[in-house]
């Protein structure tokens, strides 16, 4: 089901979703650019949020933009284990549903 080359088909939401589409595509263009956060930031959290949902496309997408904004190999690696200390406690948290209040 992953294939890169199914990115080439988002350009058909244009023609399907045209006001939807120009609103994501200016959203993204928007929460993705230099700002208070550099773009090199905003990329590792994409990544970050890649890694957590699984999302293969985000994960290639993103990681080519933030090499090219500058991002060095620890920071990725260190941007992969935020991700995995971030679903670790998640599932810590979400554990604590499972244990019966005595009180």
């Amino acid at each position: 089901m992953f294939d890169m080359k199914n990115l080439k088909k988002i350009g058909s939401f244009k023609e399907t979703a045209p006001d939807a589409m120009a609103g994501f595509l200016a959203l993204d263009k928007a929460a993705l650019a230099d700002g208070a956060i550099p773009k090199k930031y905003k990329e590792l959290m994409a990544l970050a949020v890649g890694l957590t949902t699984q999302c293969g496309y985000c994960l290639e997408v993103h990681r080519k933009a933030a090499i090219a904004a500058g991002a060095t190999r620890e920071e990725l690696a260190e941007t992969t284990f935020v991700a995995v200390a971030l679903r670790a406690g998640a599932a810590l948290t979400h554990g604590t549903h499972l244990i019966e209040n005595d009180t």
